[in-house]
């Protein structure tokens, strides 16, 4: 089988977990006796590019006319049997669809975001849930609150690169929703069930885990959609030290938050950007982790980190948070009055949990809320070394590199 990934890489500078997916992925597909040719640009070329090339950015995210030319002479000499297409924007362009199927072969595409209909893919603006592009044949709400970039003439272009190519997505031959929460963004856009496949990202089997530290991490970019004032609102609920320590991993624009709660508190450090060495002393050291995200966060990655390490989550009931921890299904009532919400994962047994604390097969889910959160905090931090098992028990089932690699190559079969 030989396979075109494709994939408009972010700047090195901005930490980008889709980077990292893409990247594992080819490795993957390449391991299991796949072909792999990869069609790659990056944002960092942009700053290299000559004047002409530069001229014809503005209305690269529409068509891209230099990636089409490369594509179809990569085509033409390799013969491939599917294109699968990550982030096309700036450099290649949803145009990248209809050039593949011009040439006979078939698209597949895995959504990282909402950028089907969100110009900044997030569904998130001025620190809240947003959707007032959905359902618009153009997103004016994007350009008047200059949703991409911080710029009303980018953020017009990309609004209009998505009006563009509202027919272009449709005609994607499969889409790979990561979550179920991706799949109902899709069905929403027009999207037939028949050719949205769920599947999530996996990542390389780090072995046996590490005997549960003590505390919590919370290891994300320090923007505002991801949570860190809520969990620090809902951390201080509790006296210092009652919970163990937090630690805070990432940089970003909330940094001098992280700063402050760490100075502020003994039983808070936060520990700057990590490599790759420091995650995973950080999550070995911790026996919880958190995501916090207040935006329809599709995939963290750091979720499955998590779980292949053994280390249960604690996270909001947003996005594709609960279909990775296991809550995005009805449970069975625990018990009765305001206290009582579902039943822990299997294998805890009927406990009642505080009220708007959900259970999953590998941590909890709360509203995006502080007091929520800070309801939550004590239950995860005793229920951690029952709950460890299955979350690597989950890595296990539905994230390693064996499943997934397995589930892309029928998706791919499916159209070959």
């Amino acid at each position: 089988m030989r396979i075109v990934v494709a994939h408009n890489r972010y700047r090195e500078a901005q930490p980008s977990g889709e980077n990292t997916i893409v990247d594992a992925e080819i490795a993957q597909l390449t391991a299991a006796g796949v072909e792999v040719l990869p069609f790659i640009r990056s944002s960092d070329e942009i700053p290299t590019m000559s004047k002409s090339a530069k001229a014809l950015l503005p209305i690269s995210p529409i068509w891209a006319p230099r990636a089409q030319e490369d594509l179809s002479r990569l085509i033409t000499e390799h013969r491939p049997d599917v294109l699968h297409l990550h982030n096309p924007y700036p450099l290649i362009s949803p145009w990248i669809v209809r050039t593949a199927h011009r040439h006979g072969v078939p698209v597949v595409q895995t959504v990282h975001n909402y950028r089907q209909v969100c110009s900044s893919g997030l569904y998130f603006r001025d620190g809240m849930i947003c959707q007032d592009c959905r359902g618009r044949a153009l997103g004016v709400p994007a350009i008047v609150h200059r949703c991409y970039r911080g710029s009303r003439a980018q953020s017009a272009l990309m609004a209009t690169t998505l009006a563009v190519h509202r027919g272009t997505w449709r005609s994607v031959d499969r889409f790979v929703a990561l979550t179920s929460a991706v799949a109902d963004h899709l069905r929403d856009y027009g999207i037939p069930t028949e050719r949205i496949v769920v599947k999530p990202n996996g990542i390389p089997d780090p072995g046996a885990p590490a005997p549960l530290g003590d505390g919590f991490l919370y290891m994300a970019r320090l923007s505002p959609e991801k949570g860190l004032d809520l969990l620090l609102d809902a951390w201080r609920r509790h006296p210092d030290g009652a919970l163990g320590p937090l630690r805070i991993a990432g940089d970003g624009e909330l940094r001098p938050l992280a700063e402050a709660a760490a100075a502020e508190r003994a039983d808070v450090t936060y520990l700057g950007p990590l490599d790759r060495a420091g995650v995973r002393a950080a999550v070995e050291a911790s026996a919880v982790i958190i995501a916090a995200s207040t935006w329809h966060d599709v995939l963290p990655t750091v979720i499955i980190e998590a779980f292949a390490a053994g280390r249960p989550v604690l996270g909001t009931a947003l996005g594709g948070i609960p279909y990775l921890v296991g809550a995005d299904a009805p449970r069975e009532p625990a018990g009765t009055g305001p206290a009582a919400v579902a039943t822990a994962a299997p294998g805890e047994g009927r406990v009642a949990l505080p009220a708007g604390v959900q259970a999953g097969e590998a941590g909890w889910v709360v509203p995006p809320e502080p007091a929520a959160m800070a309801a939550a905090l004590p239950v995860a931090r005793a229920g951690a070394a029952r709950i460890a098992p299955a979350a690597r028990a989950r890595y296990e089932r539905t994230f390693h590199p064996d499943v997934v690699t397995k589930r892309l190559l029928d998706v791919y079969a499916s159209l070959s």
